[in-house]
């Protein structure tokens, strides 16, 4: 394996798990500070925290059904393997480098929302937004939903246009 791959793969994991770290240490004061007081305001009128643990699917679907937490530990496992994959075959080419940030955001969240999962049987959440009734969401949720959304920006705006700008050559 040559340095540049290696460099690669050293800069991803140290990327996750800062980022992982970052998730879990704010859900570990979460669950201390929060579970019993009242929700707090961040941002007024905006954003509040209040701690909750999500025992279903996303934005609590299919809570309290102890067969949906497993179903769903699997099939994130297995998207995280996938997604694993992917990486691997990117690092073939160096052309696009940027698209790794954002699967690095994605990898880091889906593995700590799947840490809690399988730790504590459902997903510690503290964010909420004031403005409207939406689920109750965490920081492993906003490094999935900003990667998610990077990487399609990423895809649409640059990969796109460097294909368009290929053929006309």
């Amino acid at each position: 394996m040559n340095a540049s791959k290696v460099k690669l793969r050293t800069s991803f994991v140290i990327g996750v798990a800062v980022l992982v770290a970052l998730d879990l240490w704010l859900k570990i004061w979460s669950s201390t500070n929060l579970q019993s007081s009242d929700p707090r305001i961040l941002i007024y009128g905006l954003l509040g925290l209040r701690y909750y643990e999500n025992s279903g699917m996303a934005f609590g679907f299919l809570g309290g059904n102890d067969w949906s937490a497993w179903v769903v530990s699997v099939v994130k496992a297995v998207a995280l393997i996938a997604l694993l994959v992917y990486y691997h075959r990117l690092l073939s080419g160096k052309k696009y480098w940027l698209i790794r940030i954002p699967l690095a955001m994605i990898f880091a969240g889906g593995l700590g929302n799947l840490f809690d999962r399988i730790t504590i049987g459902a997903v510690r959440d503290m964010f909420e937004f004031l403005f409207m009734n939406f689920a109750i969401f965490n920081l492993a949720d906003v490094f999935i939903v900003v990667g998610i959304i990077s990487r399609a920006v990423f895809k649409v705006f640059i990969v796109k246009t460097h294909a368009k700008q290929g053929a006309a050559t």
